[in-house]
């Protein structure tokens, strides 16, 4: 019983800061136009306080702090919609990357299989490919240090780094025999958000569209003009997958296949100076091509 009760302590405490926090982020749309808020508001921030010190002095275990205080703000965005959600420092600096279209490392595409990290694909040009590293080479040991069980996040940490440093591999090979060690040179690595641009047909082309990153507006413009360099005359458009980016990256792609000066997105907030319209330019649309757009749930 005791071992469940600790199990289940951090969690509770979680499960509660995130409804005291949900109530804090309620309290202004419920008495915003209340000379009564500020009062309320304050005494709500003092009852945290003091659920946080004693959280802090009396609980018998060690605490992670900021992995509960993590959880709660978990607990307070999905009280919103389930759009909202709470991205730690940490995490976010992953997605900026992402998102930006480039980061500095070596460059592959992994998974952790069977407690190693296994090369998915190594990015075509990378550090990684430069060195020959192949689909199912597994990373055994990284700078020495043996990588079996080894996190995702522990490996972010270990293989990126910035341009020009060194990191030793060592490299277990199916039919290679004994692993075998690598050194590679980190480099500025592209994320490229057209995942394929080709034609499947005499007049028939074909994109995949992962993400709606800073470069995806250059990238699809590219990959328009080259297949209609090859006698595209129908499009078919996979946005499958797709889990969004930038707002206007999005609006810049939907310009392309929109001829009218027609609104194509717009936001509304509270905040009136922050609210935007994107309106279609009709000289950077095309219509020389017909077009069939595949969507599932796990597009945006």
């Amino acid at each position: 019983v005791h071992k469940h009760f600790r199990r289940l302590w951090p969690l509770v405490i979680s499960a509660f800061f995130g409804f005291l926090l949900g109530v804090l982020l309620f309290v202004p749309r419920l008495y915003s136009n209340s000379q009564n808020f500020q009062p309320i508001f304050e005494k709500k921030i003092n009852v945290l306080g003091q659920i946080i010190n004693y959280v802090n002095h009396l609980y018998f275990d060690i605490v992670d702090m900021e992995k509960i205080m993590d959880g709660a703000f978990h607990g307070l965005m999905e009280e919103l919609d389930p759009h909202s959600t709470y991205i730690p420092a940490k995490e976010q600096e992953n997605i900026d990357e992402l998102f930006k279209g480039k980061f500095q490392g070596i460059g592959i595409e992994f998974d952790i299989l069977d407690g190693y990290i296994t090369v998915i694909s190594p990015i075509p040009d990378s550090p990684s490919d430069v060195v020959g590293l192949m689909p199912g080479d597994k990373i055994v040991s990284i700078n020495g240090d043996d990588a079996y069980k080894i996190t995702k996040n522990e490996v972010f940490k270990k293989l990126r780094g910035r341009k020009g440093t060194k990191v030793d591999l060592t490299i277990a090979r199916i039919g290679a025999g004994a692993p075998f060690d690598v050194t590679i040179i980190r480099d500025e690595i592209p994320i490229y958000s057209v995942g394929a641009a080709t034609m499947i047909g005499d007049d028939i082309g074909y994109i995949s569209l992962r993400r709606f990153s800073a470069t995806t507006d250059k990238e699809m413009t590219n990959a328009l003009n080259k297949l209609q360099t090859m006698g595209m005359r129908h499009l078919i458009f996979d946005l499958r997958g797709n889990g969004g980016g930038y707002l206007e990256q999005a609006a810049a792609i939907a310009n392309k296949f929109i001829t009218t000066p027609d609104t194509l997105v717009y936001t509304k907030g509270k905040i009136r100076e922050s609210n935007q319209v994107f309106i279609a330019a009709p000289s950077k649309g095309r219509d020389e091509f017909s077009l069939i757009v595949l969507i599932n749930c796990g597009s945006a």
